[in-house]
């Protein structure tokens, strides 16, 4: 057919409408009604051809915009595992876990493709018949859409319908040509099966649930393997209106929609007229009360802080990661509950004079309180912390009794004066700068102008208001005498000391010997790290609560997204923590602590109790060869707990339950043991007053001694005790000594 067969047109016309023309040309010998005829049929269809064309241009064009690898990118939850791999919680994301089509129930797979797209298998990315049909059920007034599995996924995944807002018609005409736009490339990417898994996946039922596995652990707390016909065909019937047919909220729209669903499974022939009547009859039994809201955790909390500084916003957002921390369940859990108990207990004796958790529970329950007019908890709290020596691994964290209750995590945050919990830390200090814990030192009245940098007006005072006597330094720490620890602070140093709460607690003191008796403020976690110095011969480990971020790539192996180094450094001298803690092993034995044997921990370990003024605070931390915790008690507004309310009688009753229960579950308390380095030893003759070496003035005055000391903190050869004369009465051999001056040259062992 050459360019003379048709009629004089202008080219473009020519090239735009050729169709017609061709089409025209073909019939122009027919008769003048069957051209006309078939004129009216075609130009329509030639036209509707154009339409068609133009739209597959306009739509695929935009369709290609979206990047179909997000099918297999949807964000689900993350998991976090404690350290023995016990499930703690799922968070981030969407509520979601992806699954395979393998792991997924054959009657619920079988129960939403006959509710939703009985013909998946037969059709295309949108089906023509479907369309056809739901045009005549919309015309006869009965309501029914017509959008393939393959469009709800485009639209579900891309998320081009906002739910709850009713849009202009031609904007949901627009939205439907681009879901077949877009399913039009999914299917010629994905096989059905593909398609299937990847929606099932992504379905939405309300509450921010996502996924058929979810929603079949959150309704029914089961694997979506195991879904039975009756809880497959609710699933499925309540995916178009999950908020009014929750079966939480209304059991029996649920129930209604599971039956109409299985009227769909028998139309469709995946089951029988009788499975299905059978089934209707069955109770439909979900998830109880009780179980439906996960109980808040302290050391989710805490998880949850550090995540923020650890993964960027997108792997937030997108979930999906497998999360393990250092976390101890059961040690967290015993935590919680000897927390609640011992506070409890304390509530209960007579004259208690605060509000009792009790009763604050009572006053939220009483209906005739508005809740806005509740008032937030005011019972006595407290915190707890636990953390594995040579680690750094934290295995729990308390943040108080209830964290549905009290969101504040005072673990955490809660800044408290530490008091006496600080004195250990300023002996280390005087002990470096070569104090022996053997030294003697007065326990009396603290004098005007006595301590360097303080008021003449500034007069510590021992909690029992006696004064009088000389002791050696270590009876100071183990009955935590005030006047002894000032001026054992004062012989170390203000700069020392600050140096020690920098290295341990990394806190920065002012400039004020008040400071040797802890009046500044650290929280509970804090606290527990600078003690785990202690039993590591003065190596402090970085603490941590992540020790692993993994997550799936696309070929389903693990990827490592972090891991957390253990990170030690030397906080202390190998001898002065030493030194300390062996003065801490007494402070359990016949200190403050002593109680810990009556309460049922009869091994070995160490520590201290703290109290502050007013018992406003009540603290003990200690430790074991293992495991170091600190327990702190108080009110949140700092007012007086109890009358008598020590360390040793709120906080140490927890401690002992914490490690009762690590002692069982393999975290043994055994002999403390000297860090090897700086472990030298050297024999020496002292003086129990000067802590130097003795002169035969000390023999004199029977104050002199053998002793085993370590090589780095004996005094220096030369260092002779300047309180008793060398020139005093000679010692004659007889006397164990010799006939000149004793320069007690140390011998190594």
């Amino acid at each position: 057919m050459s360019r003379a067969d048709f009629p004089k047109k202008s080219l473009p016309n020519l090239i735009f409408f050729w169709p017609f023309h061709l089409f025209h040309r073909s019939i122009r010998n027919k008769h003048i009604i069957w051209r006309t005829l078939l004129r009216i049929i075609g130009d329509p269809f030639i036209a509707g051809l154009y339409v068609l064309f133009f739209l597959s241009v306009f739509y695929g064009i935009r369709a290609k915009a979206y990047d179909l690898s997000k099918l297999h990118e949807m964000p689900e939850r993350s998991v976090i595992y404690d350290k023995n791999g016990k499930e703690l919680i799922r968070l981030h994301g969407e509520i979601r876990d992806v699954i395979t089509l393998d792991q997924i129930s054959p009657n619920f797979r079988k129960a939403i493709i006959a509710r939703e797209d009985k013909r998946f298998y037969q059709h295309g990315a949108f089906d023509i018949i479907g369309i056809i049909r739901a045009a005549y059920k919309n015309y006869q007034g009965k309501r029914e859409g017509a959008s393939t599995i393959t469009q709800q996924l485009a639209s579900d995944v891309f998320k081009l319908k906002k739910y709850n807002e009713s849009p202009p018609l031609w904007q949901q005409i627009d939205r439907k040509f681009l879901e077949i736009a877009i399913g039009w490339r999914i299917e010629n990417r994905l096989s059905k099966d593909q398609v299937l898994e990847c929606y099932l996946n992504s379905i939405n039922w309300g509450r921010s649930i996502r996924g058929i596995q979810e929603a079949s652990r959150i309704y029914f707390e089961k694997n979506a393997a195991d879904l039975d016909l009756s809880e497959s065909a609710m699933l499925a019937g309540i995916v178009r209106g999950p908020d009014s047919f929750n079966p939480f909220r209304n059991m029996q729209g649920a129930i209604r929609e599971r039956d109409t669903t299985l009227d769909s499974m028998v139309v469709a022939e995946f089951i029988t007229a009788q499975e299905a009547e059978e089934t209707k009859k069955l109770p439909l039994i979900v998830r109880p009360q009780n179980r439906r809201n996960v109980p808040e955790s302290y050391a989710v909390d805490a998880i949850r802080r550090d995540l923020e500084y650890i993964l960027e916003e997108k792997n937030i957002e997108m979930g999906g990661l497998t999360i393990t921390t250092t976390i101890d369940l059961s040690i967290q859990q015993k935590a919680e509950e000897a927390l609640d108990a011992t506070l409890s207990r304390v509530e209960r004796t007579a004259g208690y004079p605060h509000q009792t958790r009790a009763q604050w529970q009572a006053l939220q329950q009483n209906p005739a309180i508005p809740t806005a007019e509740k008032p937030a908890p005011s019972y006595i709290q407290g915190a707890a912390c636990v953390i594995e020596n040579n680690t750094g691994k934290v295995l729990a964290i308390v943040g108080g009794r209830s964290a549905d209750e009290s969101k504040f995590n005072r673990a955490l945050q809660a800044q408290r004066q530490i008091g006496s919990i600080f004195k250990p830390f300023v002996y280390m200090a005087a002990f470096d700068k070569g104090l022996s814990p053997n030294a003697p030192i007065s326990d009396s009245y603290i004098h005007a102008g006595e301590i360097r940098g303080a008021p003449r007006s500034w007069h510590p005072k021992n909690s029992d208001g006696k004064y009088g006597g000389t002791y050696p330094a270590s009876y100071g720490l183990i009955k935590s005498r005030n006047t002894m620890s000032v001026r054992v602070g004062n012989y170390a140093g203000l700069s020392n000391v600050k140096e020690m709460a920098r290295m341990a607690f990394n806190i920065q003191l002012e400039n004020y010997p008040s400071s040797y008796l802890g009046t500044w403020q650290a929280t509970p976690y804090q606290v527990a790290s600078a003690y785990s110095l202690l039993p590591n011969g003065g190596v402090r480990y970085r603490p941590f609560l992540i020790s692993r971020i993994t997550r799936k790539n696309r070929d389903g192996q693990e990827e490592e997204l972090y891991a957390t180094p253990q990170i030690p450094y030397r906080a202390a001298s190998a001898n002065s923590s030493w030194e300390c803690s062996k003065i801490l092993e007494q402070v359990t034995a016949s200190g403050t602590a002593a109680a810990v044997r009556t309460l049922g921990f009869p091994y070995p370990c160490a520590g201290k109790t703290g109290t502050t003024n007013n018992f406003k605070d009540a603290w003990f931390a200690g430790y074991t060869s293992s495991l170091t915790c600190a327990v702190w008690c108080g009110m949140d507004n700092s007012s007086r707990t109890i009358n008598g309310g020590y360390g040793g009688t709120l906080a140490l009753p927890v401690w002992v339950e914490i490690m009762k229960t690590a002692q069982r579950l393999g975290y043994p308390a055994n002999q403390f043991t000297r860090n090897a380095e700086g472990s030298g030893m050297i024999s020496c003759r002292l003086c129990r007053d000067s802590g130097k070496h003795a002169t035969p003035g000390c023999e004199t005055a029977k104050t002199a001694y053998n002793a085993q000391v370590p090589r780095d903190s004996a005094p220096a050869i030369n260092d002779f005790c300047q309180l008793h004369p060398l020139r005093a009465v000679p010692v004659t051999d007889d006397d164990t000594s010799t006939s000149t001056p004793l320069r007690a040259i140390p011998v190594e062992e």
